[in-house]
């Protein structure tokens, strides 16, 4: 029991994103996507040397 008052809530939720107009500014959206790009330092640092902390445990009779 109590299902009803959470399934009727979620009904009208539903129902108002279903019907509801959006006002949406795509261009606005577009031009925040297209700012976004990686820095240099975050592509950088994780491409520099992937195997450098294990290292020390590689088998040097190679």
């Amino acid at each position: 029991m109590g299902r009803g008052r959470a399934k009727a809530k979620q009904t009208k939720v539903a129902r108002d994103l279903k019907y509801r107009t959006h006002e949406t500014d795509f261009g606005a959206l577009a031009n925040e996507l297209h700012t976004q790009t990686p820095t240099h330092s975050q592509t950088d640092s994780s491409s520099e040397d992937e195997y450098g902390d294990w290292s020390e445990y590689s088998d040097s009779r190679d």
